[in-house]
């Protein structure tokens, strides 16, 4: 079942799609004919900056799970033959500190439906039984309603590509520096769980996921993926400098 056709679904879809499209209204006398490209990269700023509150939550968690990582470490130690007795300890350990094993888990699953939301604007043909006229414009010759990987198998050759090309390029070098940045800051806690070093090591790779699925998307959702990477990467180092 195809969720974006959903009546709530729709309907909010609808209401987001008249939001972008006032904006490109509101900037095509300025902007020209990249004003629909701009429009997304505005609705994508204005979007995270909602969102802020959610990071904060999830960068609290971080920081929580990463001081918390050489006690619980210890603690499974000590009480590895007695699960029932770890089990206690470990929210114990919890409740003094005011915390919770499920911290920033569900901050992140109440963005999902937002985030989801806002990608379908960007990549649906048709919202609520009308054309997505955001996906007829194009930024320098490269239409925002075709997608990298459909260029490749037509076999174009030109500017559009380096259009794709270059935002490809900018979410891969962000999933390289979100990988890094992870890495680096979880080196505390994985030092003191070996367990969970692998763990962290192997979801360090999950970023350059996106580079792919940005390859398979039309060029208006590649543009709001690379946004929102970006942002993402930016705000976890300003939000961990501030709350560490």
């Amino acid at each position: 079942m195809d969720i974006y056709t959903l009546g709530p679904v729709a309907a909010v879809l609808d209401a987001a799609y008249s939001v972008v499209t006032a904006l490109h209204d509101l900037l095509e006398p300025v902007a020209g004919g990249a004003s629909a490209a701009l429009a997304i990269v505005l609705m994508t700023l204005v979007l995270r900056l909602l969102l802020i509150p959610v990071g904060r939550s999830q960068v609290r968690a971080e920081i929580t799970r990463r001081r918390l990582a050489p006690r619980l470490q210890e603690l499974q130690r000590k009480h590895k033959k007695k699960p029932e007795v770890l089990q206690k300890k470990m929210m114990e350990l919890y409740a003094s500190e005011k915390a919770s094993p499920i911290a920033g888990v569900l901050p992140a699953l109440a963005q999902a439906p937002v985030l989801s939301v806002v990608y379908g604007l960007f990549a649906l043909p048709e919202i609520n039984g009308h054309a997505n006229a955001l996906l007829s414009e194009d930024l320098l010759g490269a239409p925002l309603g075709t997608s990298f990987a459909h260029l490749l198998a037509g076999g174009a050759i030109g500017p559009d590509l380096l259009v794709y090309g270059g935002l490809l390029v900018v979410i891969a070098a962000v999933a390289f520096a979100s990988r890094r940045v992870a890495l680096s800051f979880n080196r505390r806690a994985d030092d003191a769980a070996p367990a969970m070093a692998r763990l962290n090591a192997a979801l360090s790779w999950l970023p350059f996921l996106t580079v792919v699925f940005a390859a398979l998307v039309p060029l208006a959702a590649t543009i709001y993926l690379t946004v929102t990477t970006a942002w993402t990467l930016v705000e976890r180092q300003v939000l961990r400098a501030r709350l560490a």
